[in-house]
């Protein structure tokens, strides 16, 4: 058995991701009934991981069921937005359904991007239902080295300023 170190940090993080999944699903069923047999309409978010790499940030989206032209993709602020709808497939009204498990509606995600990404250069792919989003690393500014002179006259701020010393 391993032992491991207490982080109080953690474990508020821990509880307020939870308290976060509560609220979000608590606050996005409604609580009507729709006409889908009685079972309440849910709102359906796509899961998304974000990962870092060398030279970009890769999102990963899976969508299962969509089509591409159902999904956009937006750069604006430096904010991506992926947004879409799955739509309901019900080609005969005459089929009995037991149970609907699968959500359907529209579905928009927002990711805040750091400072100095070019839009233009994000690119984009959809491939088995998996949607991935590259975008490129800004530029990180490098610090320049600023030579030091070495011996000589230091030079006067203002010539006022030279004189007032001089005088005392």
């Amino acid at each position: 058995m391993a032992l491991v170190r207490w982080d109080p940090v953690r474990e508020i993080d821990t509880l307020q991701g939870e308290m976060n999944r509560l609220f979000s699903t608590f606050f996005d069923t409604p609580t009507n009934r729709g006409a889908n047999g009685g079972a309440a309409a849910r709102r359906w978010i796509p899961a998304m991981d974000l990962i870092e790499t060398g030279e970009h940030f890769v999102l990963k989206a899976d969508l299962p069921g969509i089509a591409e032209s159902d999904v956009s993709i937006e750069v604006e602020n430096n904010v991506l937005t992926v947004s879409g709808e799955r739509k309901t497939e019900r080609e005969d009204q005459h089929e009995g359904y037991y149970r609907l498990e699968r959500s359907t509606g529209a579905f928009s995600r927002s990711l805040t991007l750091p400072e100095g990404i070019d839009a233009a250069d994000v690119t984009a792919a959809f491939d088995k239902g998996v949607l991935e989003v590259r975008i490129p690393k800004p530029a990180q500014p490098q610090p320049q080295r600023v030579q030091i002179a070495v011996g000589g006259e230091p030079e006067a701020i203002e010539d006022g300023a030279a004189a007032t010393n001089a005088d005392r």
